[in-house]
């Protein structure tokens, strides 16, 4: 195993983004060798890694090239050409989660089908091809308003969900293969973030809890623990390693849900990879979830997923009415306060609601680091020079 380390093993990352820098953070600690793969010249990974290669994720070719020579590949984004993944893995190149487990996932309509088949409680759905097929639906009352819109693939921080209330909505929606889910009268919306081996070994990480932001549908908060009872949280840690199990997954698996009034847990989506609801580790928790993610594909013993401490996560996106150099407004105000670390991620251009960064901070009391949060999320602006 330690032939990871200060050699020539280089690991193959697709996708260079946010989540790949933090990755990158680990991999300098265990000086494990990278080569990232980005369309974008200016990719937030680009600096951190050994070798960049610039080119687009979803051709067959710049995949398949990329990967052949490598030993082991893994990705931090899910719109990732699937098939040359395949056959990487047919020739024998380690691809943690493996092409099948994305296949399930990256679409949302075959990711709810095969909750169905395995019995994994969430909300009910109907899919559709066309939006035609889906206003045949509603006309003829087989779907009755309101309902929450996916499309199937290519949808991310809210994009691609719509919460349909009156018919007249549909015509806006894009001519897409898409799914009608039944609107949740949830209670809260939790996380639990997932962590397997490919030799199986298994762990959770507790419970967290997420507040949205009402209009932009994107996550304001992350609070971990979450303000929920102990029975709520187990069966929540239950379900999530039950989907992991099912999936046979390998790596890092954030499972999103919501409970209900009745303190069931519905499983909302999935995500093969570090996610926004894990970056609270990085400060909160022994194991953060990149270096998680990264003992977890190269076969490593995990780290303990407990937390030192309690924390929140507020992410810091693009102001509205900014578009360009970022500057990012009063973050010496907030880097005054106790227990508060900014992550800015590199990403040179602001646009409204893009995710530019996030702020963790830790407190031994939630509620207290929760108070301080809002005053995080009061003082800083995301907005252009």
């Amino acid at each position: 195993m330690a032939h990871f380390f200060s050699s020539d093993f280089t690991l193959g990352i697709l996708g260079g983004g946010q989540l790949g820098k933090m990755l990158l953070y680990e991999t300098r600690k265990y000086d494990v060798k990278t080569k990232v793969l980005d369309p974008s010249a200016e990719a937030p990974s680009k600096i951190a890694c050994d070798e960049f290669v610039q080119g687009d994720l979803l051709d067959f070719d710049t995949v398949y090239n990329f990967g052949k020579n490598l030993e082991v590949l893994t990705f931090e984004i899910e719109a990732v050409n699937v098939e040359a993944l395949a056959k990487l893995e047919q020739e024998g190149v380690k691809v943690y989660p493996s092409s099948k487990t994305l296949q399930q996932i990256k679409n949302k309509g075959k990711q709810k089908l095969f909750y169905s088949e395995q019995n994994i409680p969430t909300a009910d759905f109907t899919y559709f091809e066309t939006k035609q097929d889906l206003q045949a639906a509603v006309a003829t009352n087989k779907i009755t308003l309101p309902f929450v819109w996916k499309c199937t693939e290519g949808g991310y921080d809210g994009k691609g969900v719509s919460i349909i209330k009156e018919k007249e909505a549909i015509n806006d929606l894009p001519d897409l293969e898409c799914i009608a889910e039944q609107l949740i009268d949830f209670k809260n919306e939790l996380a639990v973030i997932v962590v397997r081996n490919p030799s199986g070994e298994v762990k959770t990480y507790p419970v967290v809890e997420m507040e949205f932001h009402p209009e932009a549908n994107q996550v304001e908060y992350v609070i971990c623990p979450a303000r929920i009872s102990n029975e709520v949280a187990q069966k929540a840690r239950a379900i999530a390693t039950t989907v992991s199990e099912k999936f046979e997954h390998v790596g890092l698996l954030a499972v999103e849900m919501f409970q209900t009034q009745t303190d069931e847990i519905l499983v909302n989506e999935v995500a093969p990879r570090t996610h926004n609801s894990g970056h609270f580790s990085i400060e909160a928790s022994f194991t953060n979830q990149f270096e998680q993610h990264l003992r977890s594909v190269l076969n490593l013993p995990l780290g303990s997923t407990e937390s030192k401490v309690a924390g929140v996560m507020v992410n810091l996106v693009g102001a509205e009415g900014y578009q360009g150099d970022v500057h990012y407004k009063n973050i010496e105000k907030i880097m005054a306060l106790p227990g508060v670390t900014p992550h800015i991620y590199g990403k040179r251009e602001t646009r409204p609601f893009r995710k530019m960064g996030h702020v963790t901070i830790v407190n031994k009391d939630i509620n207290e680091a929760r108070r301080i949060a809002a005053q995080v999320k009061e003082a800083i602006v995301v907005e252009s020079k």
